[in-house]
């Protein structure tokens, strides 16, 4: 006979365990531990000797306090088991105190929580400083290990050679947050132009054409970002460069003096290694006429038919596209060929245009004259109702003229405003006098990179002749072509390139840095 504690499933015994009542004489005291009698302070968890108490409670009471909600006290000295017998047993969970993340973040060392800061992506970061003041100037205090972190793991090759870091001591937000905008007006240009390049020049219209050239059409981008980034650094450097000529030449520019090599690109140029000269001049023509031809009407059958569509504007004169390009560079170009409708595209190019065109006295807003010439009185209702912003259109007034001793009486406009991203993005807007400086001595649009790139090249000897240099069909085959592939990632994103390094086709987000 087997033993009592052995038992199989199934059979009589065990059923016979099952419906025996079990009290406590009839279980062991070795292989069974008691009940535990200790009552976590949760709402609704009772225990079914409390609970019966509370019944019995409830229906000795009568009248409104019987529909007081019982909660269940533990028991007194007297009836609890000895401290032996109060050990909780192995299938019950222990009581654990939560703790909430930022009080755990807090309590980490500085070095730990910069580490775990860098480690976020940029946009996050960025907004991380908006959380509270000691997340802002813990931030704030240390960007330079933050941004040389991502200046390791997140930056290109290419980006480097072309905007080399400074010192560790001078690394901060505004180059890394500079980098990443160039990068990102790059990624966005690249993915615009090879949607239209796949649709209007390779005709791939329906869904099945545009999935079987999806292969295609990933590689033609990913080569475009690297030179569209190098073309994006010719038109911010010439356009610094051009301002300082017209500064030491008392305005007298380049249109005036003549030459065979432009001085200002030529130096440009210069910073460019014979592999990136002549891959961006092979590739400037195509960038420049896609661009053109975003601003042209789609159909030029004839006046009837551009009627009916209400295609009535012409394309831009010519110093139109060269003012975009060279004032208001590829982050210009980019915004204007993300605007949808020729003719809302077109108005966004004339609004643009007369925005830098126009003097400083037409800009002012006219002012409002009543009935016969008269002025309206002004009401004194509002003044001194909003203390809040007059303090703060004063402290941005005082940003604005250059004050410092304003601006140092608060603390928090320190905190905010004298960071390094005050400085704001590059090729941002110039002053109305350096507009007039550039808009007199602009370049004409076919010669703009073309005639100094490829004296360069006949001069550096990269090829032998004008007739190597690839044009037109031979440059659609080198984008799309899968030869080589490798080797080129290896030459601008490097060999030991993370693959975050890499641009990402699917989430191309909007710039937030602006």
């Amino acid at each position: 006979m087997d033993p009592l504690h052995i038992t199989e499933f199934g059979s009589e015994r065990y059923l016979d365990k099952i419906n025996r009542p079990q009290t406590s004489a009839t279980q062991p005291s070795s292989t069974v531990a008691p009940p535990s009698q200790f009552l976590l302070p949760l709402r609704g968890a009772h225990h079914p000797e409390a609970e019966d108490a509370a019944t019995t409670k409830r229906s000795e009471k009568k009248g409104f306090l019987s529909f007081r909600k019982f909660h269940a006290k533990a028991p007194s000295s007297s009836n609890s088991l000895d401290h032996g017998e109060r050990r909780f047993s192995a299938t019950e969970p222990l009581p654990r105190q939560s703790t909430s993340f930022d009080r755990q973040f807090h309590c980490l060392p500085p070095e730990l929580q910069v580490e775990i800061i860098a480690s976020l992506p940029l946009s996050d970061i960025l907004n991380l400083r908006l959380a509270s003041r000691s997340l802002h100037a813990l931030i704030s205090l240390n960007e330079a290990p933050i941004a040389r972190h991502h200046l390791d793991h997140h930056v290109p090759v290419y980006a480097k050679r072309l905007y080399p870091p400074p010192s560790p001591s001078a690394l901060n937000f505004h180059y890394l947050c500079g980098i990443w905008h160039r990068l990102h007006v790059a990624a966005k240009l690249s993915y615009l132009m090879c949607e239209w390049i796949s649709r209007e020049l390779f005709l791939r219209n329906t869904e099945e054409k545009k999935r079987a050239f999806a292969p295609q059409r990933e590689r033609m981008r990913r080569r475009l970002i690297p030179l569209l980034f190098t073309i994006f650094h010719f038109f911010e450097t010439f356009r610094d460069l051009h301002l300082k000529y017209l500064a030491q030449n008392d305005g007298k520019g380049l249109l005036k003096e003549p030459y065979t090599i432009n001085p200002i690109e030529a130096q440009i140029m210069s910073l460019y290694d014979d592999r990136t000269l002549l891959r961006v001049h092979e590739v400037f023509p195509l960038v420049i006429s896609s661009f053109c031809r975003r601003l042209r009407p789609p159909s030029y059958v004839g006046r009837v038919e551009r009627s009916i569509r209400g295609y009535m504007r012409d394309k831009p004169p010519d110093e139109v596209h060269v003012a975009i390009l060279c004032i208001g560079g590829l982050r210009e170009v980019e915004r204007i060929w993300e605007v949808k409708g020729y003719n809302t595209r077109r108005a966004a190019v004339d609004n643009w245009y007369n925005s830098i065109t126009r003097d400083t006295a037409e800009q002012e807003p006219k002012k409002r004259r009543g009935m016969l010439g008269l002025k309206r009185k002004k009401s004194s209702f509002t003044i001194g109702k909003n203390p809040l912003g007059d303090a703060v259109a004063v402290a941005a007034n005082a940003r604005i003229s250059g004050d410092v001793g304003m601006t140092t009486r608060d603390p928090m406009s320190n905190l905010v405003f004298n960071t390094s991203l005050s400085t704001g993005r590059p090729m941002g807007p110039l002053d109305r006098d350096q507009l007039k400086l550039l808009l007199s001595d602009l370049p004409i649009l076919q010669k703009i990179f073309l005639e100094t790139a490829e004296a360069l090249i006949l001069e550096r000897k990269i090829v032998e002749r004008a007739s190597d240099i690839k044009r037109n069909a031979q440059i659609f085959t080198d984008l799309i072509c899968e030869d080589g592939f490798e080797e080129e990632d290896q030459w601008w994103y490097g060999t030991i390139a993370p693959e975050s390094v890499r641009p990402n086709l699917e989430a191309i987000e909007e710039d937030v840095l602006e």
